[in-house]
């Protein structure tokens, strides 16, 4: 066949179709193009069953939180300090380059008390006080795991489904399944804010769409004078004039898209609609001079300050208010491979009390029931300390065999421990589960069966969780 000859067949049939849309077929384009710039939407028959959660926000702590200093308490491990930890426990257990080298790798328990709270009686360490008194909110889960041991691919991985970057994230996927609720902002917001600890580099990507439309990435707030780009007018360019040039824009784009049939055409015309009303609708969101003392009390003394956590807390329940579908919260600084006591306590008196404070302001404003809080990193940390281990200080390497995340609200169990892990925090000894496990529980309370939401790309049907994932139920309320 002449490949030329084919595409001259191909673009008459797309020309006589996109001509021909008259009648019936302009009034089809018509209504997609009216409900791409709504932004609503989502796939028929979605949610398939009735949800439980309507949003969801993810507190997600870039660098892997040290879960032995947090939540998996191990009193055991005080009576073995600076022993080597047994290689019947390490099991051949691959490493990475950071401690490959050691020939021994001393335990190093936690100095950090902990004690149990509320009345399921979680242990919790004594850096998490604000933490503790959501006890019963929460449903803990200790025995997650992953496949990647290095930063970059177990953030894809956990965004992803899948280690290597250019599937969309788990958030392109509930905006892409489920739509909208929100004619004004996008349907998937992103927030990024840097803590005092090691930092890794956080690509773009892990809140893109990947193969899906664009339509359905993440779109980023920054802190400062213009937190989303590009939605501003230029000086001297007022509304009405933008308003304009929308329009003519927008029907250059309908010619081109009855054309070409290319869905980016729509979402060209969607995403200018939304930037037009991003205009109003974002500087009204991150106004919180309209907030009452009492919320910054609430959230502690960082959150006056734009950018910080806390006051990335106080904008996602704003989101939520205003019906945002999928709000994420990346906290950066986790990384602590060596002075871990000082860096996870700096982490901790930025996280601790914002994060307890959303929780109870979405608790008493009637949002927690149907708004699913998702708190966790990437993998956990190690046992055994990299590099010198004192009475006071110690690192710990990337641990993904087990690790702690936990959940909130949104139909989810609460005052749940879930699963368990050996004395080391080393091997997991009760209840598994996996990445997967978990984005299909969480596609679960929002009313999406894991297996159903696909997209065909490159002659197959892919989906978030590829061909794995189990609803774990005993999560579930």
């Amino acid at each position: 066949m002449n490949p030329i000859e084919d595409r001259k067949l191909l673009l008459t049939r797309r020309h006589f179709f996109g001509r021909a849309s008259t009648g019936i077929g302009a009034a089809a384009l018509a209504s997609l193009f009216a409900r791409e710039a709504r932004g609503a939407g989502g796939l028929p028959d979605f949610p398939n069953f009735a949800p439980t959660a309507k949003r969801v926000i993810y507190l997600f702590q870039h660098g892997a939180p040290s879960q032995i200093d947090l939540f998996d308490y191990k009193p055991k491990l005080k009576d073995l300090r600076g022993a080597d930890l047994p290689d019947s426990i390490r099991k051949g257990q691959r490493l990475t380059g950071m401690t490959a080298y050691q020939t021994q790798f001393p335990t190093a328990p936690s100095i950090f008390e902990f004690a149990q709270h509320g009345q399921s009686g979680a242990w919790l360490s004594e850096l998490l006080p604000h933490t503790a008194r959501i006890a019963d909110e929460m449903c803990i889960v200790r025995s997650l795991q992953t496949n990647e041991i290095n930063h970059d691919p177990a953030v894809t991985f956990f965004q992803t489904g899948f280690q290597i970057a250019g599937r969309p994230s788990l958030g392109s996927w509930v905006a892409y399944g489920l739509g909208s609720d929100c004619e004004d902002l996008p349907a998937f917001v992103v927030m990024v804010s840097q803590g005092v600890g090691g930092t890794q580099a956080l690509a773009d990507r892990q809140w893109g769409s990947g193969f899906l439309p664009t339509k359905y990435a993440g779109v980023k707030f920054r802190s400062g004078a213009e937190p989303v780009l590009y939605i501003s007018n230029p000086a001297g360019y007022d509304q009405t004039a933008r308003r304009r040039f929308l329009d003519d824009l927008a029907r250059l784009n309908e010619i081109e898209a009855a054309n070409y049939q290319d869905p980016e055409i729509a979402t060209r015309i969607a995403q200018y609609e939304m930037a037009f009303k991003m205009q109003s609708s974002v500087p009204d969101l991150t106004d919180l001079s309209k907030e009452p003392p009492e919320t910054f009390e609430m959230y502690g003394p960082d959150s006056r300050k734009p950018g910080t956590y806390a006051a990335n807390c106080i904008l996602a329940r704003r989101l939520a208010e205003r019906g945002v579908r999928f709000v994420q919260l990346f906290h950066r600084g986790w990384d602590a491979h060596s002075n871990l006591p000082k860096e996870i306590r700096g982490q901790c008196l930025q996280t601790d009390q914002p994060t307890a404070a959303l929780v109870q302001d979405l608790k008493q404003r009637g949002l927690l029931k149907d708004t699913l809080i998702v708190w966790g990193g990437e993998f956990g940390r190690t046992v055994y300390s990299q590099g010198t281990l004192t009475e006071t200080n110690y690192g710990r390497d990337h641990h993904p065999r087990c690790f702690t995340v936990w959940l909130a609200g949104g139909g989810i169990k609460s005052g749940l421990t879930y699963g368990e892990t050996d004395d080391y925090s080393y091997n997991i000894v009760k209840d598994p589960m996996d990445v997967h496990d978990l984005h299909a529980t969480i596609l679960h309370c929002l009313g999406v069966d894991h297996t159903r939401l696909t997209y065909k790309f490159q002659g197959r049907h892919f989906r978030l969780t590829d061909v794995a994932g189990n609803v774990v139920k005993t999560l579930l309320a």
